[in-house]
């Protein structure tokens, strides 16, 4: 009798951005997907696939949470989250990746990379927000899970965030008259920090120097198979370039978001990428509308880029 595949018996198919049993958690705990939010009652709340959908610039949000070292954003908030006349940022990063700040001006600083763990993070950052409107200075955080409270999204109005990318992390102590206690903290996270600029001629797309190679990380709000198919047509006709020498490599999903990455030469900058991007996005909207059967070329090069997909959170 042939023995059965523990293999096969063990794996469940999955569809394109669905996470498998036995991949990580996409939460970050570092368990097995089936051990953490895929178990029953494995985890405190539901995963969220994408968490940030229906906020204000989603695709720059998620830039802001995985890719940016140093950004912020001016939030404005609904009536319903009682800030009355309270000033809201959003920050990338706060130092001692702090939660949240309220400021001495009584200014609020919304940290977006922290990792709670508790399965939405907009929810996380909606309990965070309104912890941190109750409280008169200091840093804010969460010990427990936020329970089913509001989410980001039922807090923030407007249609869209004026992101600010910043060289480093002075902004931590622009409004402070007693700068010494930070100047070492602000020392070693500039030092951290890879120079990082947003285009302006479309949306969500950041170029950034890592030293040995310069990137496009460019996050797309379109749903995954479609986008990738529109890819894979545009890589098979040979448009899918950026710059001079730039190789689509890859791509991040991040929050139920695809985000490619073109490698450049070195010396390239930003300033180059506007008008290839710009180019690029009327190309990729033309190739989104194409409903056509891919061709075998256009399905290899699909296989290629589904193949090289790196999923962050």
């Amino acid at each position: 009798m042939a023995k059965r595949s523990r293999t096969k018996a063990r794996d469940t198919a999955t569809v394109p951005g669905e996470v498998g049993p036995r991949q990580p958690c996409p939460c970050g705990s570092g368990r097995r997907y089936k051990a953490c939010h895929g178990a029953p009652g494995g985890a405190a709340d539901a995963y969220v696939g994408r968490p940030f959908e229906g906020l204000p610039s989603e695709c720059d949000v998620v830039a802001m949470r995985e890719l940016v070292p140093a950004a912020t954003a001016p939030l404005s908030l609904a009536e319903t989250a009682g800030a009355g006349d309270r000033r809201v940022q959003l920050c990338s990063l706060l130092p001692m990746a702090a939660p949240a700040m309220v400021r001495d001006s009584g200014e609020i600083w919304l940290g977006l990379q922290v990792q709670h763990n508790f399965g939405d993070p907009s929810r996380d950052l909606a309990a965070v927000l309104l912890k941190a409107l109750d409280a008169e200075t200091g840093i804010v955080g969460l010990t427990d899970p936020p329970g089913a409270g509001p989410r980001l999204q039922d807090l923030v109005t407007g249609t869209t965030l004026d992101v600010t990318v910043h060289d480093g992390f002075d902004f931590w102590i622009a409004d402070l008259d007693d700068r010494d206690g930070m100047a070492a903290a602000l020392e070693n996270a500039n030092e951290a920090a890879t120079p990082t600029v947003r285009l302006t001629s479309v949306d969500a797309a950041y170029w950034t120097d890592v030293g040995t190679k310069e990137h496009l990380r460019w996050v797309m709000p379109e749903p995954e198979d479609r986008l990738l198919d529109a890819l894979a047509r545009l890589h098979a006709a040979g448009r899918d370039d950026v710059a001079t020498g730039s190789r689509l490599v890859g791509m991040f999903r991040a929050h139920g978001l695809l985000a490619p990455v073109w490698d450049l030469p070195l010396g390239t900058g930003a300033g180059v990428l506007e008008e290839p991007a710009s180019r690029f996005a009327n190309d990729l909207a033309e190739a989104l509308a194409d409903t056509s059967d891919l061709t075998s070329e256009q399905r290899a090069a699909r296989n290629g880029l589904a193949n090289r997909q790196v999923t962050i959170r």
